[in-house]
């Protein structure tokens, strides 16, 4: 037996180098689970920095003892110590209940425990960290809800606050949230606790910068330094007397860029990255590829979300064929280092030149075609004021 053991942990290391090993190059490897502090698993793969994280330890097994799986840290003995992914919540549970059944026969249970263990871990280190899932856009009607009750409908994982509109060329910044608050009287510093609610449920927070009617531009290179920095100190880990929405942090920037040149926005990008902080970085172009304005910045595969724009251009959206759409999506999914996310309007009257799915035709028509793309993301709406039901129809689908 002591033999057999040997040889299935053998096997099943080699099964699980050969299914998680890139296919590409050089990479990081980092260990992660012996500090509660440390973050959670989901937001190290997220970071972009490494290509192999190995989970530590497995500080006990062999010699007839019951295997336990170390993962140091104050929630170490909770089931939520991995909210972020199911996989790793479900080694905490099964270990519990091989503790509980482990007057069966040693040598058995031993075995299989290191089965179930090692299949769970290439299962979970091997899937994306935060799985697919809809991002909205909130901001730009006063009736659209709050923020906090948005992340509450636990329908979204990513909201994009909207918008910095005003930005760049020597102009004074402007976050214009419509009817929500006025940042000139100081009264849009209300959702800070807002977005830490979101945060708290694992929603990812961006600040959206740019919109279809916004007054922004670079001027150069030096000029989208100011604009980092201006967005680091007022709206991310930096600090600044006049924070528009007060002292919480967000998690990234989106860049919503309809308007100007394409010039200066990979400076930006480069800006934003270079912060002590972890910054995400998302961008909405719009679905001809390449796009006019952030074809040079999303080339620096510095953004970790694409969230592509698949309406209000007739020549790439859906038009109750999905034939021009999936030509798009798939020119969009050569773009590096992103997860791709189909962009739809969540209402008819969200997007006037089209491109609205009904959601059965999205679940049935479109999603089979393209959830099997290896970064696949999610699905994008435009926006909270319109999504009435449509991100709960699709959400289990998505």
């Amino acid at each position: 037996m002591a033999f057999h053991t040997q040889a299935l942990i053998l096997v099943l290391s080699i099964l699980f180098v050969s299914m998680c090993k890139p296919s590409y190059g050089a990479g990081i490897a980092i260990y992660w689970g012996q500090n509660g502090g440390e973050g959670s698993l989901g937001d190290t793969c997220n970071s972009g920095n490494y290509q192999f994280v190995i989970l530590a330890f497995l500080s006990t097994l062999g010699n007839g003892q019951t295997p336990v799986l170390n993962l140091a840290g104050p929630t170490a003995a909770s089931s939520t110590i991995l909210m972020s992914t199911q996989p790793q919540t479900t080694v905490i549970r099964l270990f519990y209940f091989h503790h509980q059944t482990r007057k069966r026969s040693k040598m058995a249970s031993q075995a299989k425990a290191l089965t179930l263990l090692l299949s769970i871990l290439v299962v979970s280190l091997c899937k994306p960290s935060n799985g697919a899932g809809i991002a909205i856009y909130w901001g730009q009607d006063g009736g659209e809800g709050s923020l906090a009750d948005t992340c509450a409908s636990g329908n979204y994982q990513f909201v994009n606050v909207a918008f910095l509109s005003t930005f760049g060329n020597g102009q004074t910044p402007v976050l214009n949230l419509a009817g929500h608050c006025d940042p000139s009287a100081g009264t849009c510093t209300v959702f800070s606790n807002e977005i830490t609610s979101c945060q708290n449920l694992g929603i990812k927070v961006l600040l959206s910068i740019g919109g279809g009617a916004g007054s922004y531009s670079l001027s150069s290179a030096d000029d989208a330094a100011q604009v980092a920095n201006y967005i680091w100190n007022n709206f991310l880990g930096g600090q600044s007397s006049s924070r528009p929405l007060g002292d919480a942090i967000l998690d990234g920037v989106d860049f919503d860029i309809e308007a100007g040149s394409g010039q200066f926005w990979d400076d930006l990008a480069r800006a934003l990255k270079g912060f002590s902080q972890q910054v995400y970085l998302a961008a909405a172009p719009q679905c001809p590829f390449p796009d006019a304005n952030l074809d040079t910045a999303i080339k620096t595969g510095l953004f970790d979300y694409v969230w592509v724009q698949f309406y209000n251009n007739p020549q790439c959206q859906y038009s109750g064929d999905a034939g021009n759409l999936l030509n798009a999506w798939n020119q969009w999914i050569t773009v590096p280092n992103s997860q791709v996310f189909l962009g739809l309007p969540a209402a008819p009257e969200a997007a006037p030149s089209g491109g609205f799915i009904p959601a059965e035709e999205l679940i049935s028509q479109v999603l089979p075609s393209i959830q099997s793309s290896p970064n696949y993301g999610g699905v994008m709406l435009w926006s909270k004021q319109y999504d009435n039901g449509y991100s709960a129809a699709i959400k289990g689908s998505v």
